[in-house]
Order: structure tokens, then C-alpha cells, then sequence
């Protein structure tokens, strides 16, 4: 781990950051002992106030790097809004606000709410009324709240940006700033993201001050453990294949990404008709069925959850036994997340991503290139997987 460009001590306990008693009983309750480096390298700027950029892997453990300073600041005797986070999607906001709330177990009368479209607002507006000090939201519901006059944000001391890259990028950057704008109050602003790109150093010049400089490396001790794998294969052949190797490997929990909304609800189709349980998650589909999906997903009782990259950001799904790319993603950045859903608290996953058009190859090849990552070569001739020579 580095601060501000020198390498530091990642080995550092909870017990450790001199933390309060209730924050270590939630910690004991969760079994967590070792501090993850990004924990261990914010909390303490955190507590002092100070604003964070952090850049770490996804799954390091950042919500309890800003989270833990963010609940120990509260005065419970005060109930105005006294922390925010921002997160790009309704998936990742709630999933925060879990984990947010188990730290606040034994913090009493510290109180969570989150804020997100596709709930009704009256609900929201309800929960307000009991006036928490910690707000989760995603920026739209959140202006939308502001526009009504049920949040005020002028007591707000610690904003938090989570996905920050993510969040401007899709197309949130002025709903943030406004927001800013009205913390007026604020004390330190923390910007967490997987990457670094302009527009969260944009935020940054603008809205931090002398800013403590946080990157996470990935590497061996906190990097995934996800066999990848590319599959040569007819494009015609691509579903069949795809049910084969989820029968092969016995796989029980699986998400297969797709690049547009048609084609994960093409997918799905001939999934099913494989006899294979699917159901597609993307932004045409309204928040309640995909939040029923989500759940169904987690019970076991959909097989393989058909997803955009959009849509899957932020899911709070922790034991994904292996990942599709029935399409190659546009981005190099949306092989890193897509694959980094499997593979996570420290189980072993499985990436396949199939190839079937010279495009393909040539963008599968610059995201190996890209990212550094092994990615064995299979090809799929007479019902059965051949490991290509010369390949991991």
C-alpha cells in the first residue's frame, strides 16, 4: 500500500486504530480481526478529519474504510443529517447501508437510512421523519429529496463518494456537485473508486484540500483467486456451450454478463429453454423485479443471473461460483469488475469468456495486455474442452 506515494506497513489490526469499544464488539461480532490495507490506511486519516482519495481493488473492503471513522464521529444526541454517501446505483447503496448498520449495532440511537429511485418516496419521506444522521443514497433520489425540502444537508461534517469513477461516469457529475454545494458544513470529503479516472481528480482539485493520496495494489495477498479462461467458439454455439460447461463444473451460482439489454433477454431465453433457471437483470426492468430477481438469486433458486454491466454494478452477491462474458466487454475496465464478482472473500472462482468473431480476439487480447491478468486458452471441438499448447 502507498500514502501519498510511499510504501507503508499494510499489516495492521483493529485493535490497532483505537477505536471505540461499541465499534470493536461489531468488529468481534463479524469475526474480523486484521484490518484490510485500505481499512488500515484510511481509518486513521479519517478520524482526524482529513479528506481521502483512495483507489483500491473492488472487494478490499472500503466500506468499512470510510464507514468505521464515519460511525465513530456521530453524536447520537444530534439528530441532523451529520454523514452522507453517494453511490452510483440502488444495488451498492443498500448494500452500504448494511454494512453500515452492523457497525452501528452497538452504537446507540446512531441511526441509517438509504435513498434510491424505484422505492416509493412517501416510504422514504417516513423514514426521514425519524431523522437519521447518516444518509446513503444514490444522487438522483437524493436531489430529488433536497428539491422537496425532506434532507437538509447543512449539517452534513463527512460526504463520501463510493465508485466515485463510476458514479461520473454515468453522467452524475452535476447532481454531485450541487449536492457538495449544499455541505456547507462539511469537514473532509472522501472519494473511494476501483480507478482513478479525470473527472474524479476533477472533484478533487476542486471540493479537497491537501488530500491524503490512498492506492491499494492488487497482489497475491489481496487479489482474487479467479482461474480465467477464453474459449474459441462459433457464435451459433455460444449458449449451447456456455449451459455445458455450467453442467460440467457443476456450477450451482453463476452470472453471465452480455453488452446490451437484448441480448441478456435473449440469453435467458435460451437458457431456459435448456431447462437452466436464468432471469435477466438490466435497466429496462423496473426496481421491484429487480430487487425480487436479486433475492431469488441469492436463495439459489435462479442458477445463472443474465446481466448488463450497468445493471450488475454494485450487486451485493459474495459467493459467485463463476463468471460469462458471453459477450467481450467494450471497456477494459468492465472485464476487471465483471470477473471480479467471482472469486471474492477469498473463495476460488472461475472466469470463461467466449470468443467468437476476430473483433472478439482482438479485444480480448488487449484486455489481457491491459490488465496483466493469465487467461488460459480453451477451444470446444467434439463436446469436450481442449487446453491449447503453450497456454496456463
Amino acid at each position: 500500500m502507498e500514502i501519498n506515494g510511499e510504501q507503508v506497513n499494510e499489516n495492521i489490526r483493529y485493535d490497532e486504530l483505537h477505536l471505540s469499544p461499541e465499534i470493536m464488539r461489531a468488529l468481534e461480532k463479524k469475526g474480523y480481526v486484521q484490518a484490510t490495507p485500505i481499512q488500515g490506511g484510511a481509518i486513521p486519516y479519517f478520524m482526524d478529519w482529513q479528506d481521502v482519495v483512495a483507489k483500491a481493488p473492488t472487494g478490499t473492503g472500503k466500506t468499512f474504510a470510510f464507514g468505521i471513522p464515519m460511525v465513530e464521529h456521530i453524536d447520537p444526541a444530534d439528530d441532523g443529517v451529520q454523514a452522507l454517501v453517494l453511490a452510483p446505483t440502488r444495488e451498492l447503496a443498500i448494500q452500504i447501508v448494511d454494512e453500515l448498520r452492523d457497525l452501528c449495532e452497538f452504537k446507540e440511537g446512531v441511526r441509517c437510512v438509504v435513498l434510491y429511485g424505484g422505492q416509493p418516496i412517501d416510504r422514504q419521506i417516513s423514514q426521514l421523519k425519524k431523522r437519521p444522521q447518516i444518509v446513503v443514497a444514490t444522487p438522483g433520489r437524493l436531489m430529488d429529496h433536497m428539491k422537496r425540502r425532506t434532507v437538509r444537508l447543512d449539517q452534513v461534517r463527512t460526504v463520501v463518494l463510493d465508485e466515485a469513477d463510476r458514479m461520473l461516469d454515468m453522467g452524475f457529475i452535476h447532481d454531485v456537485t450541487r449536492i457538495l454545494d449544499q455541505a456547507k458544513s462539511r469537514k473532509n470529503l472522501g472519494l473511494f473508486s476501483a480507478t482513478i479516472s479525470r473527472e474524479v481528480m476533477d472533484i478533487s482539485w476542486v471540493y479537497q484540500r491537501d488530500p491524503v493520496e490512498i492506492v491499494v495494489r492488487a497482489d497475491e495477498q489481496n487479489k482474487p483467486d479467479i482461474q480465467q479462461y477464453r474459449i474459441d467458439v462459433d457464435r451459433s454455439a455460444k449458449a449451447e456451450i456456455l449451459a455445458r460447461l455450467l453442467e460440467a463444473g457443476g456450477y450451482e451460482r453463476a452470472i453471465a454478463f452480455c453488452n446490451t439489454k437484448n441480448m441478456t433477454d435473449r440469453l435467458t431465453g435460451l437458457l431456459k429453454m435448456r431447462g437452466i433457471s436464468a432471469e435477466p437483470i438490466h435497466g429496462d426492468i423496473q426496481q421491484s423485479v429487480r430487487e425480487k430477481t436479486l433475492g431469488r438469486f441469492r436463495k439459489g433458486e435462479i442458477r445463472v443471473l443474465v446481466a448488463t454491466d450497468v445493471a450488475a454494478r454494485g450487486l451485493d452477491i459474495d459467493d459467485v461460483d463463476v463468471v460469462f462474458n458471453y459477450d467481450v466487454p467494450d471497456e477494459n475496465e468492465y472485464y476487471v469488475h465483471r470477473i471480479g464478482r467471482t472469486g471474492r472473500a477469498k473463495r476460488h472462482g472461475v472466469a470463461y469468456t467466449l470468443v467468437s468473431a476476430i473483433t472478439e480476439s482482438l479485444r480480448m487480447d488487449e484486455i489481457e495486455k491491459a490488465t496483466r491478468n493469465q487467461v488460459g486458452r480453451l477451444k470446444y471441438e467434439g463436446g469436450a474442452l481442449l487446453e491449447l499448447d503453450g497456454q496456463n
